[in-house]
């Protein structure tokens, strides 16, 4: 397929596929080392060692690049066996691989949220989805179940990717939260009564572990309401 087309192209897909490593393709790499700005069509062209001008052939821009960078992440982190599981745990599963492909590659929570129609974000929605029949969600409320289900996993991951982001590089997580547990428990008593009740917590917690709790009690209320 030639430039300019728009759509993310199989193409495309291959050329960001063919990294070093099999898991890993070049544009994903510099993705996780340099960030967008690091992401280049000559940096990439370095990576897979050809000219610049070969990638602009299937490529029609550096959108486009994110794009098929980010549907491939996505893509494997939507093959968890799901055939022989219930539904519940299929749904679990598929969360746990959104949220850990996002932990691992953060620039991706910024990528989903741009483009909420294109096919990252819709695999993600269709693997869902399936599964929301399969609990045996009525017809007229699959959409909004699907979609509270959705947008759980794309913002606390997203969110979860956004902190990590921000923080410094050398940042040591318990140092970290403990430093902010600490302000929490110094809060005013009478207007951040719960918040204090809670400070302790905060410093133990898992986010993978709370992420999932999320997603039970959202299951918990889904299937209650049936």
């Amino acid at each position: 397929m030639g430039r300019g087309t728009g759509a993310v192209s199989p193409s495309v897909i291959s050329a960001v596929s063919s990294g070093a490593h099999p898991s890993n393709s070049a544009a994903i790499e510099l993705l996780d080392t340099a960030g967008e700005s690091g992401l280049t069509f000559r940096a990439l062209a370095e990576r897979l060692a050809t000219g610049p001008g070969a990638i602009y052939w299937h490529v029609a821009g550096k959108d486009e690049l994110l794009g098929a960078a980010t549907d491939a992440v996505v893509a494997g982190a939507m093959t968890a066996d799901t055939a022989d599981t219930t539904p519940q745990d299929a749904i679990r599963a598929l969360a746990l691989g959104a949220f850990d492909a996002i932990d691992d590659h953060p620039w991706i929570g910024a990528q989903l949220t741009r483009a909420p129609g294109q096919s990252p974000m819709m695999r993600v929605f269709e693997h869902i989805g399936r599964q929301v029949q399969a609990l045996g969600v009525p017809a007229a409320d699959q959409f909004t179940v699907a979609s509270a289900l959705w947008s759980y996993i794309l913002g606390v991951a997203g969110q979860n990717a956004a902190n990590a982001r921000s923080a410094p590089p050398d940042t040591d997580r318990a140092e970290f939260l403990g430093a902010v547990s600490a302000v929490w428990a110094n809060l005013d008593p009478d207007e951040y009564a719960f918040t204090r009740s809670v400070a302790g917590q905060l410093c133990e917690h898992d986010d993978r572990e709370e992420f999932l709790a999320g997603i039970d009690l959202i299951l918990t209320g889904i299937t209650a309401g049936r």
